[in-house]
């Protein structure tokens, strides 16, 4: 949260969220326990809300963690929820668990990112998919959205990159109007601009070489058209080409269920199961 979003004022933000969220101040006042006219009053700066009042609300408005603590600093108050580098020792069974779980879906490729997309645990699966990305992209912090839209990573081998890169553009849109991150903003930036590669072998229905180049805001394919993934209705595709093989697989994002840490708030561990037969072959064959 930057400086001018809390010199605002607890009641402005709150309202903000209130808004984002589609809510209005009765049916707020209804799910905590409030009265509208109170609500009101908070928003308005006329009434200073309780600490527990700040965290009732944020509750209600699903508000992240992070911003929970945004909140009650601009309130007055001292932050709620502390902050753990992953690093830490009081962190080692979390990471353990982590580990264990990353394994257990070998072959299939499974990864943990933080809050700005910076890898914090890989399984062997995802190694694999790595063969040759540049080395530069590999030295830690490695980037996970950097990793795969960066022209030197994975996006010439993504056959499906115009539809793939729209997804995960619009995944970091909505963290950033929850996070608010200024980190998150950047890096939004830089992989936007990195232009479409051409990739060097193409099937059929695929973008031909000569294409326009997508940009931010082109009408390109999304998750929702037949277009973008005729063979797999259910949803949006991962297509990536593998020593000469095309992989498919559909990916699936878990996060921690009421964490009361902002450190774990943020975890995401993506897994990418197969979306054919095809694939869970090659990949049980190439990794037993």
């Amino acid at each position: 949260m930057t400086t001018a979003a809390l010199e605002t004022g607890v009641g402005p933000m709150l309202r903000g969220w209130r808004e984002q969220r589609r809510i209005s101040q009765l049916e707020l006042a209804l799910r905590a326990g409030s009265s509208a006219r109170h609500i009101s009053f908070v928003e308005t700066g006329r009434s200073r809300p309780s600490e527990e009042m700040v965290l009732r609300l944020a509750e209600h408005l699903d508000v992240p963690v992070r911003e929970r603590n945004a909140l009650l600093l601009a309130a007055g108050y001292a932050p709620h929820y502390a902050q753990t580098p992953l690093d830490d020792p009081s962190m080692s069974a979390l990471r353990e668990g982590m580990e264990r779980l990353l394994r257990a879906y070998d072959p299939y490729p499974a990864l943990m990112v933080d809050g700005t997309y910076t890898v914090v645990a890989a399984n062997r699966g995802m190694g694999m998919l790595l063969d040759g990305v540049a080395p530069h992209l590999l030295a830690p912090p490695v980037n996970a959205m950097r990793l795969t839209l960066h022209p030197e990573g994975l996006a010439p081998r993504i056959r499906n990159l115009p539809e793939w890169r729209g997804h995960l553009l619009e995944q970091m849109e909505r963290q950033i109007a929850l996070l608010r991150s200024d980190a998150l903003r950047e890096l939004y930036e830089e992989v936007a601009a990195h232009p479409v590669p051409p990739a060097h072998s193409r099937p059929a229905d695929a973008q031909q070489p000569g294409d326009a180049t997508p940009r931010l805001g082109d009408a390109a394919p999304r998750p929702g058209d037949a277009a973008a993934h005729p063979t797999f209705p259910f949803a949006l595709p991962l297509r990536i080409e593998h020593r000469g093989t095309v992989l498919s697989f559909v990916s699936t994002i878990a996060t921690f269920n009421t964490p009361m840490d902002v450190t774990v708030s943020e975890l995401a561990i993506e897994t990418f199961l197969p979306a054919d037969p095809e694939t869970a072959k090659y990949l049980q064959s190439f990794m037993p």
